[in-house]
């Protein structure tokens, strides 16, 4: 796997699992977000559309698996602005 830099300090967003109290979040379409999981393979994206309890995302390839589009479960996705993350974000 290729090691590129990448826009964002995404190694710096805390990892937050699907059954962790802040997962529970109410995400809308325009929300940054981030895979709560593993932040590094997705990247950071914005949401495209929401479908009862699923997400349609668009990374931009901004994560290390470079992946554009993907849907996801409301549990594992992450809003950055609400949880006041994009602090985390900025380069140091």
């Amino acid at each position: 796997m290729e090691n590129k830099k990448l826009p964002y300090r995404i190694e710096r967003l805390p990892v937050i699992y699907p059954y962790h109290l802040r997962a529970q979040n109410m995400i809308q379409i325009g929300d940054l977000v981030y895979y709560g999981p593993s932040p590094e393979f997705y990247g950071v994206g914005e949401v495209l559309n929401v479908i009862d309890r699923y997400a349609i995302v668009d990374f931009r390839g901004t994560g290390s698996l470079n992946i554009h589009k993907d849907a996801f479960d409301l549990r594992y996705l992450i809003p950055i602005h609400q949880l006041n993350l994009s602090h985390l974000l900025k380069e140091m």
